[in-house]
């Protein structure tokens, strides 16, 4: 078994994320006005190696557990959300190009140890058989980091000659061989550039392939199965990912908030400080009380994951639908949070020139990622409990 990461490692790491939050914070409101990431935030997101926490230690990455991910990239999020989630989907690809066979994650890192990988998992590519593998053309939304990255892992299906599914899976093309077309239009998380990748017969070698109903099943191609964290279960670690940064947009909304509440009054009433008035205590509190709870079930889940993988066992359905309602859960109540923080804060939360807003903006896109939606993820594990047929096989 490979070495894991130290906590000496896992320390060093945190408090880089912890040293960027000024600059991060600084690059907010550019990079939600540009739509894309600053070359400022790039360049000290690459200068910091918190892109290649899940990148194999083979290749020049951290090699983390899926708790470091976690609470290093929640912190990042503390200083800029929309850098929180590119790097999060950077990440997840990464540990997906991980489960490739070798041969596919040196055509990614044998050369450039420092490229990145952005995503599209939503099988919409069409596929054409030929020597050696197939030739792809698609379209594939939504697909954050794409801007600033080197290779994209998109879905695909495989049809037959009657035009039956008869597979599907991830693929890893170089972005060279594709196009971006400028589709992100969004209330919040502006500046994730999540854009439509779009490819044209690019051809696909059968080692840059990895089948979805194994991988689902948590049979990957990797040839490395020493490596604990490329163990983990294939549906929850993709799905983790996605509350990281939200996890760090509902600690900035509060911290900016317990902040002012020294200096702002209440208007029409005799507090002269918002920290002087019960109801706004109690409000504060409860938001504290719904980050920390957002906290333990998305922390619980990363550490059954952790778990698991170490014990080289994969989890079972009902399991596994837990660590999806973990997620669901601790998506709403950081957006309950900063609900509660702008009520608290007061009306001028919503000024433009306030980072309320911009915070009160990005939750509210990221915690309504369709993976995440709450009513969802409770009849999914509602049914699993109970024995039931689910309702998706993204489980």
């Amino acid at each position: 078994m490979t070495d894991v990461l130290t906590a000496a490692d896992a320390a060093t790491l945190l408090a880089r994320a912890r040293e960027l939050r000024p600059l991060l914070e600084s690059q907010a409101a550019p990079t939600d006005a540009g739509r894309r990431l600053t070359q400022a935030t790039v360049d000290a997101m690459r200068e910091s190696g918190l892109c290649r926490l899940l990148q194999p230690k083979r290749f020049g990455g951290s090699e983390t557990s899926i708790r470091s991910f976690l609470e290093i990239t929640s912190e990042v999020g503390r200083g800029c959300g929309s850098t929180a989630w590119v790097s999060s989907l950077i990440n997840v690809c990464a540990w997906l190009a991980a489960l490739f066979p070798e041969r596919a994650q040196t055509d990614i890192w044998g050369e450039n140890p420092d490229a990145w990988i952005a995503g599209s998992l939503n099988p919409l590519g069409e596929t054409t058989a030929v020597d050696g593998g197939w030739r792809v053309s698609g379209r594939w939304p939504w697909a954050s980091g794409c801007l600033h990255a080197q290779w994209a892992a998109v879905g695909i299906n495989m049809k037959n000659a009657e035009g039956q599914i008869v597979n599907a899976g991830l693929a890893l093309l170089p972005m060279s061989e594709l196009t971006i077309e400028d589709t992100w239009f969004m209330a919040g998380m502006k500046g994730t550039g999540s854009n439509t990748i779009v490819g044209k017969d690019v051809f696909v070698p059968e080692h840059r392939f990895l089948a979805y109903p194994q991988a689902l099943g948590g049979h990957y191609a990797t040839e490395h199965g020493d490596e604990v964290v490329y163990r983990a279960a294939f549906v929850p670690v993709t799905v983790l990912i996605l509350v990281a940064a939200q996890l760090g947009v509902a600690r900035a909304a509060f911290d900016y908030t317990r902040t002012k509440a020294t200096a702002r009054g209440i208007t029409h009433t005799r507090f002269g400080k918002q920290a002087e008035s019960t109801g706004f205590q109690m409000l504060l509190a409860e938001a504290a009380m719904a980050i920390d709870t957002a906290r333990l079930h998305a922390f619980r889940c990363a550490d059954d994951l952790d778990q698991y993988a170490a014990a080289g066992t994969y989890p079972d359905i009902t399991a596994r639908a837990r660590m999806r309602m973990d997620i669901s859960l601790a998506a709403k109540y950081c957006r309950d949070a900063v609900d509660q923080l702008v009520s608290a804060h007061g009306t001028s939360s919503l000024a433009d020139v306030s980072p309320m807003q911009r915070l009160w903006r990005d939750i509210h896109v990221a915690s309504h990622h369709a993976i995440t939606e709450w009513q969802v993820n409770l009849e999914v594990y509602g049914k699993a409990l109970l024995g039931q047929d689910n309702i998706t096989h993204l489980i």
